[in-house]
């Protein structure tokens, strides 16, 4: 299939897939005519990396998993990566979470304000 149809098939731009191949993330063959022609089965790739892409995996991440789930295993080593990155996620998650307590301090010190604070 052609750029286009895996495109509209995986409902990504035509930009993300020329993204996925400059990245190592999916391969194409050419026409004689030189576009890119994609097997049957990329717009399935396509969906993965997306579910990878929303998960919080970067490109470089998605590229170490990629053949290991192309070979259908898990690894000591995939398994790592994984639990890396859910560790980086969940630091990201604290860190939000007391950024929301540090906003909830500053509502409450709001409700009382102090007289020529500028507010009206």
């Amino acid at each position: 299939m052609r750029i286009g149809e895996l495109a509209a098939q995986a409902g990504v731009s035509v930009r993300a897939l020329r993204y996925y191949e400059e990245q190592g993330l999916l391969t194409s063959t050419r026409s004689p005519r030189g576009q890119r022609l994609y097997p049957d089965h990329a717009a399935d790739r396509v969906r993965l990396i997306q579910n990878l892409y929303a998960a919080g995996l970067t490109s470089a991440t998605i590229a170490q998993l990629l053949p290991c789930v192309d070979a259908g295993v898990s690894t000591p080593g995939s398994r790592a990566l994984l639990a890396a990155e859910r560790d980086r996620v969940d630091a990201q998650i604290a860190a939000l979470i007391r950024t929301r307590e540090r906003l909830d301090e500053v509502i409450v010190l709001s409700e009382s304000p102090v007289p020529g604070c500028g507010h009206g």
